[in-house]
């Protein structure tokens, strides 16, 4: 158990990494990867209700893999915060980032991407403490 859960922690701390990188590198990366030109951003979905898709997914799994990597550590208040803080500061520096730009969208996204696995950590916890007592 205590492989997996290094791992976990391993596998959220190197998302954290990537996600950064990807966010504060001026250009797409993914669209030089996939079509060699760093003016392409692709999307992996359709965006829905004016919140970007790519940004919910990627904030998603961030924040998902630091709940289960620090869900028993006394670090998850921080980490939660972090996370938080990070999914709206991440998008206003692409007001100062060559060849990016701030977009509304992509804060939603990233914000409610967030929010919905933080609330469904709440009522995880919920259900938890229920079925101890």
């Amino acid at each position: 158990m205590n492989i997996l859960y290094n791992f976990i922690k391993i596998f959220f701390h190197l998302i954290n990494i990537v996600v950064i990188i990807f966010y504060l590198y001026p250009g797409s990366i993914l669209g030089w990867l996939l079509y060699g030109d760093l003016a392409i951003q692709p999307n992996l979905t359709a965006d829905f209700l004016k919140i970007s898709s790519n940004h919910f997914y990627v904030f998603s799994l961030l924040t998902f893999s630091g709940i289960i990597a620090y869900y028993q550590s006394k670090k998850i208040n921080f980490i939660l915060k972090y996370l938080l803080s990070i999914s709206i500061l991440l998008e206003f520096f692409h007001f100062i980032i060559p060849k990016r730009s701030f977009q509304l969208e992509d804060l939603v996204g990233n914000f409610f991407g967030f929010i919905l696995v933080y609330l469904l950590y709440k009522v995880w916890k919920i259900i938890i403490k229920k079925k101890r007592k």
